[in-house]
């Protein structure tokens, strides 16, 4: 059951997010950032937190996961180092998955040799 909550909830994520590049103007990166900005939101106002536990992977590997990581990342920062902790705390909790983008990406380019457009 927990597979089947988890793909329901981040297709409706990916279903939503392809709603919004088809039916307005924005681009796939604002999209992008629409997604993570949402997840921060959602994640302070404490709407994201019971949809993680809910569907799990299905809530977090979503971009709005990852704007939810940056928020819980803050919040916890802030509450030991203060003040300071609202610059650290994003970075700490995003070091991982983006460092793991960044290698995968490389290597994937070394494997498929990208070429420009024209």
């Amino acid at each position: 059951m927990d597979y089947i909550k988890a793909f329901v909830v981040g297709g409706v994520i990916c279903v939503l997010s392809q709603i919004l590049m088809d039916k307005t103007k924005m681009m796939p990166g604002r999209v992008m950032v629409t997604l993570v900005v949402l997840g921060c939101i959602l994640g302070a106002i404490g709407i994201y937190e019971p949809l993680v536990d809910w569907a799990g992977c299905g809530a977090t590997v979503p971009l709005t996961g990852f704007g939810y990581s940056l928020w819980k990342g803050v919040k916890e920062a802030i509450d030991i180092h203060g003040f300071l902790g609202l610059f650290r705390g994003g970075f700490k909790a995003a070091a991982a998955g983006t460092s793991a983008a960044l290698i995968f990406s490389y290597i994937a380019s070394l494997i498929f040799q990208p070429k420009m457009k024209k």
